[in-house]
């Protein structure tokens, strides 16, 4: 037999068994019961409207866009729970902020121990603001000069352009844990170009620190020591820093866990 005339058989997977009712199910996508998936609810009497469904699958986009943490997804204003002063003056504070934008001419510096409920107030005022169509981004510092590190690696696709544009250009923007890196010259620059970029163009900006002002001891470092006495000053003039005080919520978790 010639290998013309030789007949090649075309080669076919196995069967798989038979499914059941139960694996129907659940390769069936979820369909939202008052719409059945067209994106509409019928109310009698009133006709057609966009269902809650829809609004909630937008609202979960554009968080997404925003860079929140998924550590962080649930946080918002209802569900932060002040136990001093102090975080009842940073909750007054952000919610104001929240409700006022576009109408204020200063973000906040959160400014606080480990566990006292800083990033939980930037992420309600980004969630707040997002709700009503306000372009928002979430950063945490130290991530982001990773990213601009990774942008000078020939073999990656990005620029460091390309990476700082967002930052720059978000209407709002939280910086989360400045002056955790250590303070290289490189760090300073990258923060200075930021931090001036976006006083320069007025765009509002939050950020949380776990340095203070004051030392609480000799051997602690202030935010000054960590971003320099220029940026310092310049965070005077574009934030009201708010300082809080209170007990690392983590501590009362594990407490609880015991």
């Amino acid at each position: 037999m010639t290998v013309d005339s030789a007949k090649i058989r075309p080669f076919r997977a196995p069967r798989d068994e038979p499914k059941t009712e139960d694996d129907k199910m659940l390769d069936e996508p979820e369909v939202c019961p008052k719409c059945y998936g067209s994106g509409f609810e019928v109310v009698p009497g009133k006709g057609a409207r966009p269902c809650d469904c829809r609004r909630q699958r937008t609202q979960t986009n554009d968080f997404d866009k925003v860079r929140i943490p998924r550590r962080y997804e649930k946080c918002h204003f209802h569900n932060y729970r002040p136990a001093s002063p102090s975080q009842e003056r940073a909750f007054k504070f952000a919610s104001k902020l929240a409700m006022d934008y576009p109408a204020v001419d200063r973000g906040l510096l959160l400014m606080g121990t480990v566990g006292v409920g800083k990033t939980h107030l930037a992420v309600s005022i980004l969630k707040g603001l997002t709700e009503r169509g306000v372009g928002c981004l979430f950063y945490e510092f130290g991530a982001l000069l990773k990213e601009i590190q990774d942008s000078y690696n020939p073999s990656t696709q990005t620029s460091e352009l390309k990476v700082l544009a967002p930052i720059l250009e978000a209407g709002v923007l939280v910086l989360d844990e400045i002056g955790a890196s250590k303070p290289t010259e490189w760090v300073r620059d990258t923060m200075a170009h930021i931090i001036n970029s976006r006083y320069n163009d007025q765009k509002l900006t939050i950020f949380t620190t776990n340095y203070l002002d004051e030392r609480r001891s000799e051997r602690d470092e202030t935010l000054e020591d960590r971003i320099g006495v220029r940026l310092r000053s310049r965070l005077f003039e574009m934030c009201r820093t708010v300082t809080i005080v209170g007990e690392d919520y983590r501590r009362k978790l594990d407490t609880k866990r015991s």
